[in-house]
């Protein structure tokens, strides 16, 4: 099998840089956080909806989470499916790593795909979830958007 590796990390990597740089010389220390995509053999992709209450509700995105001082990223992803889907992560792969600057947050986005998981998965913390093949959902977080056409690349080259 083929794997594509998307060259995201240095090209979005470039883009936050020059978004930090243009909005102030002191910006904030990037806030770690584990991002799950659970892929069924189809391709078929689970993404979850931002419930009431946080920023960017309503708003769909990959699962996952803040990594924890002096939590390694792969286990956060792992407790952070477990806290919110009642997911098993067996094992992952790194994918990409993404920097994104929201109004609320400076975020470093760590990407696993996971082929190998034990659990259906259940709206733990109130949100809504759907397995996705095209992606069709919206509104899309927007640091999720522009991963999607690597994914796609991901999922469907032959």
């Amino acid at each position: 099998m083929r794997r594509y590796v998307a060259p995201c990390f240095a090209f979005l990597l470039f883009l936050s840089t020059l978004h930090i740089m243009s909005d102030s010389l002191s910006a904030p220390k990037p806030i770690d956080v584990a991002v799950g995509i659970l892929m069924k053999p189809n391709g078929d992709v689970l993404l979850g909806q931002r419930p009431e209450g946080k920023p960017y509700a309503g708003y769909w995105e990959f699962p996952g989470g803040k990594v924890e001082a002096g939590e390694d990223i792969l286990d956060a992803l792992k407790r952070e499916f477990v806290e919110e889907l009642g997911v098993q992560v067996l094992s992952a792969e790194p994918w990409c790593g993404v920097e994104h600057v929201y109004p609320h947050a400076h975020v470093r986005l760590h990407f696993y795909i996971s082929r190998d998981w034990q659990g259906e998965p259940q709206s733990l913390e109130n949100q809504a979830f759907a397995w996705q093949g095209s992606v069709g959902v919206e509104p899309l977080l927007p640091a999720t958007i522009p991963l999607i056409e690597w994914l796609d690349r991901l999922r469907y080259s032959a």
